[in-house]
């Protein structure tokens, strides 16, 4: 074997300082009576003779001695040491220093301290893996995975004026019987939260409140008038904050496909195929104004949405005059902005309703809200726009609508729709709102940025790669 290794002499006897265990033991051990754990292998890589690595520090205990003692327990098992275990057996050492650890490798903490001795050692990625599930609960795991699943389950321009004020009413106390009972149906169904004016509603018919303290005659029932009292109660409470927002939804009819997996190792497969591919630079972060796009119909959205995420703009899908959610979701990521003011880029009909929702949609964010500088801009459809675009007139505005006589005396009865703007034509024309009051040169800076940083996810992504398929196969579960 070359020259006679050098051993590192132990004091003689044995000497004892504190640890977190208790007392630890400093002596020498036959390299044989020395056991590797099982464990090891489980959690690291087994320690291989052959590796390079190991020989090369055979070499240096052979010509410098071992220069750290290897960690054992009570019952001679290794806890830190199992690479300089194999280096000595190569080294040809039949003895070696060692601490002792007052702790068996029967013990409870036998596995977390075993863990913690190889914390600081340089080691590959499947490695890490499988130290860190040593701490993890399995039902701590499992439960933050179910409670994710139910987790699953935003050139010139011409502004519109905002005129007016419109302030709701507050609640009185006649309200409060009826307000109490719609309270103690959202804490009851704490669990089904969020919840749709509809079914609060229907809960209130099994105990129902008086609409109105004062008149015993008002009792809930069935009916329109009723539905709408909730409605209009639910939406003055939400902005009083005597109701969560979170706990009422405005829900849209949506097909819910769950997406099983058979088997662990399809599963992470699938995710690392769409690791680190989410990534959206914030576009807007060096914009001096905050922007928000807001859609009147469900049948645009496939059509803005491209242009939407294009310039990482948050969008909105009112569905008519759109609800107290969505415009309470607008203010809060305007204020998160820090931004001065907020620009509303609206698209809507060319009907007596959709001239008069860009404006509704921001006096609501000024008065409802408290959102000081708010600007509106009609993108589409205008008077413009239609003569500009020869669109066919495909129906006649509603004679019922409350802003019918202005719309007629200003416009005239016909009335055009967003669906007759040709796709292309409609992105077109809000490219170029979005570019009136766009800083072209500070996005083009993010966009530049975005493009370096996609750089370096994709060699995060490559580093990472080559270690998948062993964590896989760890997982038990390669072949499924």
């Amino acid at each position: 074997m070359g020259a006679e290794p050098k051993n590192r002499k132990a004091p003689l006897g044995e000497t004892r300082a504190g640890s977190k265990s208790g007392l630890v033991s400093f002596v020498e051990r036959p390299l044989a009576a020395i056991r590797p754990s099982l464990a090891n292998d489980k959690l690291y890589r087994p320690v291989s003779p052959s590796d390079p690595d190991i020989r090369a520090l055979a070499e240096s205990i052979r010509e410098y001695g071992l220069q750290e003692p290897i960690v054992i327990t009570l019952d001679d098992f290794i806890l830190s040491g199992h690479r300089r275990h194999m280096a000595c057996r190569l080294a040809g050492l039949t003895v070696v220093p060692c601490r002792v650890e007052n702790i068996p490798s029967t013990d409870p903490e036998f596995l977390t301290r075993l863990r913690e001795y190889n914390r600081q050692r340089v080691k590959s990625l499947d490695e890490i893996a499988r130290e860190e599930i040593v701490s993890i609960n399995p039902e701590e795991a499992y439960r933050a995975l179910v409670q994710h699943r139910k987790q699953q389950a935003q050139i010139d321009t011409q502004t519109i004026i905002i005129v007016g004020t419109k302030q709701r009413a507050e609640i009185s106390k006649a309200k409060k019987p009826m307000l109490d009972a719609i309270r103690a149906i959202l804490k009851e169904r704490r669990d089904f939260w969020p919840l749709t004016d509809r079914q609060i509603h229907y809960a209130l018919l099994n105990d129902p409140p008086l609409v109105h303290a004062k008149k015993p005659q008002s009792t809930y029932r069935n009916t329109v008038p009723c539905y709408k009292a909730t409605c209009d109660l639910v939406t003055r409470a939400r902005l009083k904050g005597l109701i969560p927002f979170e706990a009422i939804e405005d829900p849209a009819r949506a097909v819910e496909a769950w997406n099983f997996h058979r088997g662990l190792g399809p599963f992470l497969r699938e995710e690392f195929d769409q690791f680190l591919k989410g990534y959206y630079r914030d576009l807007q972060q060096s914009q001096p104004n905050h922007m928000e796009i807001v859609g009147e119909k469900n049948t645009i959205d496939n059509i803005i949405r491209p242009v939407a995420a294009e310039f990482c703009i948050p969008m909105t899908i009112g569905r008519g005059y759109c609800s107290i959610p969505p415009r309470h979701a607008m203010a809060q990521r305007f204020e998160k902005s820090g931004k001065e003011k907020l620009i509303i880029l609206a698209l809507g009909d060319f009907d007596p309703e959709g001239e008069d929702i860009a404006h509704s949609f921001a006096r609501s964010l000024r008065d409802d809200f408290d959102v000081a500088d708010v600007e509106a801009i009609k993108v589409a459809l205008t008077a413009a726009q239609v003569h500009e675009l020869h669109l066919p007139p495909l129906m006649k505005a509603k004679a019922t609508s409350s802003r019918y006589d202005e719309f007629v005396e200003r416009h005239g009865d016909d009335v055009f729709e967003l669906e007759a703007v040709p796709p292309d034509q409609l992105q077109t024309i809000l490219r170029q709102a979005i570019d009136s009051v766009l800083d072209i040169a500070a996005f083009n800076a993010e966009l530049d940025a975005e493009k370096r940083d996609a750089v370096r996810l994709e060699g995060v992504r490559r580093a990472l790669r080559d270690n998948l398929d062993a964590i896989i196969r760890d997982s038990g579960d390669a072949g499924r």
